[in-house]
């Protein structure tokens, strides 16, 4: 991703300020402080419609689709977008609403930049759009009610950088949340924005530590001092302004510190500039080695408001960030001798000198592992063969184990088993493994196996959800991986049951992503829960309406065992049950299982569902696919699974200006693309 350029800037700014209604803000001519402040209050509240909390998720396609970094439509989330690089995972607007999350990129949600506690969950506080973003679940959950300010020392620290930690801005010690540069002048601006929309309401409002209790200013002091400072830090941004006229269009009113950032200092002030660096940090030393890290200590550095982190270099060459006096540098070769230097940065950005060299020399292993021992097949699919092992042993550690299937490497895992997919039916498979230390020795090969597929026809598929985590009361978006497939359920909950466990959707869906060998006839158990009337699940296979149902009964009703036949479709397939019901439906389905698709001299394979996608070169080189086929840009999302079925890597509108395929650090082995209807395999080198 690339930042826009000045000149464009510019002209995005000349375009997007004449937006503002002529006369928009009449009657601020001359007025500073208090007064331009309480007159904007008057300005941006005439007008501004309410839309409601569930309102928020109909207004972000247009407030806050990325239009500016990556150009993909997806949601611009705060919090996971790097404005430089890869971004670590993305949503697409209506699709894994939070609901449960465990980790980040499992759903998103609607931030209070303001949070809504404060104001004790009231309208129209709760819906204004102008604080209120989507972004993780995850994030948001951990940045909590904080405020936001400078941390030190983070406890959390988010995959794209945002922190969660002790504060080290003036005049406040407690937890905040530090966002990334690209994103502190847009905080910053939110925020100047509701104390200024809800300045009469402040009085009743809970402080928080951010928040000040009277109209003028609106906040408190050490707040306002960190937001001044990164308003100015970070000028007004395009997906700003694209934003701000989008909110006016959904809710009448606008952020006028995006229309005129010039405001907040003529009535909050100018920010206090620091500028003085830290000292060096001293008494840098290696106190240990191994054969790929080092661990160094030094005596902290000093500074006029506070140090923040420290950047740690090994010949010259930053290796990683501390927010501690110790840090452990890895990646470096065995043997191998470094020279080490430490500085320390402030929250402002100044960098000390740096500090004294200290020499270390990494430790050398050149004993490889011995061979894993009784390689051993514990079950056949048609499309997936389980093997499992005994561990082998090094004079430091194992790391891992690669598995071979004939000559191909498929994969990597440091278990000692694992589950080996997509792979073809009726087809006898040769397997072995190696065991890796962590420099990269092999041990000899284990004893080989041999196994055999199951023919089409037979089962491949058998999910019961077993190994669903149950979540009480909680609608959300679940993933998981079973037998070697990947799956995904929208608007559905975990915690009922029919035969053991169930999965329950609302107005959701459940859907196998990546289904080897195809499907003949499908065999589901589904029950009504709650309230409700009887009604159908539909079937739909590579996103095409197969004209099947599944059907429940109503309230009170047994659960309904239905097999569905005569679907035969062949090749790798999707397949999604979609509640077609009324809406506040509540279905619970258990026992799935479907068979291979079997040609037959009635059912014949067309050309439209042989494989035409192509990847080149294969072996991939440089993590980077390209691929050719047919219709590639009508392709809403690809994805990528390992060799056990897994899915690793998901991209929204990969190939709407290019048909390449940029892979997200990907260790070497096999994998599957799946885009639309089409698949490919490919092999990492």
């Amino acid at each position: 991703m690339k930042k826009i350029t000045s000149l464009l800037l510019i002209s995005l700014f000349s375009f997007a300020w004449a937006q503002a209604p002529s006369g928009y803000y009449d009657g601020t001519e001359g007025l500073t402080g208090a007064a331009l402040k309480t007159k904007l209050s008057a300005i941006i509240t005439a007008g501004h419609k309410d839309n409601g909390y569930d309102g928020l998720y109909t207004g972000y396609p247009t407030t806050d689709t990325d239009h500016f970094y990556d150009n993909d439509g997806t949601v611009l989330d705060m919090y996971s977008e790097k404005p430089i690089g890869t971004d670590p995972y993305n949503f697409r607007h209506g699709q894994k609403k939070c609901g449960n999350y465990s980790a980040e990129g499992d759903c998103y949600n609607r931030e209070h930049v303001i949070p809504q506690s404060f104001f004790k969950e009231r309208r129209p506080m709760v819906s204004d759009i102008h604080h209120v973003r989507p972004t993780d679940g995850k994030v948001n959950g951990m940045r909590s009610n904080y405020p936001y300010g400078k941390v030190n020392n983070a406890a959390f620290t988010s995959k794209n950088g945002t922190k969660v930690g002790p504060s080290v801005s003036a005049g406040y010690s407690g937890s905040v949340c530090e966002p990334i540069d690209e994103f502190k002048g847009d905080i910053a601006r939110m925020i100047f924005y509701f104390v200024t929309r809800y300045e009469s309401q402040l009085s009743g409002f809970s402080s928080g530590n951010m928040l000040g209790t009277s109209a003028y200013p609106g906040l408190q002091t050490w707040e306002r001092d960190v937001l001044l400072e990164w308003a100015a830090l970070d000028p007004v941004s395009p997906s700003e302004i694209e934003r701000n006229n989008a909110a006016f269009v959904f809710q009448k009113n606008r952020n006028p510190f995006i229309d005129h950032p010039e405001w907040v200092n003529q009535i909050w002030g100018s920010p206090i500039t620091d500028t003085q660096a830290p000292t060096a940090p001293t008494n840098l030393a290696v106190v240990s080695t191994s054969t790929a890290s080092a661990n160094l200590t030094w005596t902290a550095a000093t500074d006029n408001v506070a140090v923040t982190s420290y950047k740690i270099y090994a010949d010259g060459v930053f290796k990683t960030n501390s927010s501690t006096t110790t840090a452990t540098v890895s990646g470096l070769n065995q043997g191998t001798t470094y020279s080490f230097r430490v500085h320390a940065l402030d929250a402002a950005g100044n960098i000390s000198p740096q500090s004294n060299d200290a020499l270390g020399t990494t430790l050398t292993d050149n004993e490889a592992p011995t061979a894993p021992t009784n390689l051993t097949v514990t079950s056949v699919g048609s499309n997936n063969i389980v093997v499992s092992w005994n561990a082998a042993t090094d004079n430091i550690g194992v790391a891992s184990y690669d598995i071979y299937v004939g000559s191909t490497m498929m994969g990597t895992t440091s278990l000692l088993s694992s589950n080996i997919a997509n792979l073809n039916p009726a087809t006898t498979y040769s397997i072995y493994l190696v065991a890796k230390d962590a420099v990269g020795n092999v041990s000899p090969q284990s004893n080989t196996v041999t196994a055999t597929t199951l023919t089409v026809g037979t089962t491949c598929g058998d999910e019961h959800f077993d190994n669903l985590e149950v979540v009480p009361n909680q609608y959300s978006t679940y993933n998981w991986e079973s037998n070697g497939i990947s799956w995904t359920s929208e608007d559905s909950r975990t915690d009922e049951t029919i035969n053991g466990k169930a999965l329950t959707i609302r107005n959701g869906s459940l859907t196998a992503l990546s289904v080897p060998n195809g499907i003949g006839q499908l065999t589901v158990t589904a029950q009504l829960k709650y309230s409700g009337t009887a009604g159908t699940l539909k079937l739909f296979v590579n996103d095409v309406d197969t004209g099947k149902t599944i059907p429940y009964g109503g309230r009170n009703s047994a659960p309904v065992t239905t097999t569905l036949t005569g679907i035969d479709v062949a090749g790798t397939v999707e397949i999604r049950l979609q509640q077609n019901g009324a809406a506040t439906n509540r279905v619970a389905i258990d026992d799935v299982t479907w068979t291979c698709y079997a040609p037959s001299a009635a059912v014949t394979e067309s050309g439209a569902l042989q494989n035409k996608l192509t990847i080149f070169p294969n072996p991939v080189k440089h993590s980077e696919l390209n691929v050719s086929g047919n219709n590639l840009q009508n392709v809403e999302v690809a994805y990528i699974f390992d060799f056990t079925g897994k899915m690793v890597q998901a991209i929204a509108a990969p190939f709407r200006s290019t048909s390449k395929i940029s892979l997200k650090n990907l260790p070497k082995g096999a994998y599957m693309l799946k885009a639309g209807t089409e698949t490919a395999k490919f092999i990492v080198e």
